[in-house]
């Protein structure tokens, strides 16, 4: 994956995130409902209902970068609503990524 450096702060939207949102979408409710500034660095990840589909979200010092991924077989997994917004590092966000194509069981 293209995107920015180890030692990244990671935060996951907990719950389902509606995945027809773009950029501004994204990165208002990074601010309204994850209470961090969309253009600080960190990378915001979001999953859909279906659970098939994520978004991560992250400035590059120039602009917003937005990758979308949609799996075939298999979910990505996530924790529930009620847990707010729970906090990764960029190994974590890399094995989430990779264990989801590699076990489709999930």
């Amino acid at each position: 994956m293209i995107g920015p450096g180890t030692g990244v702060r990671v935060y996951l939207a907990c719950g389902i995130t509606d995945m027809r949102k773009g950029i501004e979408g994204l990165a208002a409710l990074t601010q309204d409902v994850l209470r961090q500034k969309p253009t600080g660095g960190s990378v915001f990840a979001f999953r859909g209902r279906r659970g098939d589909r994520t978004k991560l979200l992250f400035w590059d010092g120039q602009g917003f970068c937005l990758y979308y991924k949609v799996l075939q077989k298999g979910r990505f997994p996530w924790p529930s609503a009620a847990d707010g917004a729970a906090r990764l590092t960029t190994a974590q966000l890399a094995m989430l990524c990779d264990h989801a194509c590699r076990y489709p069981s999930w």
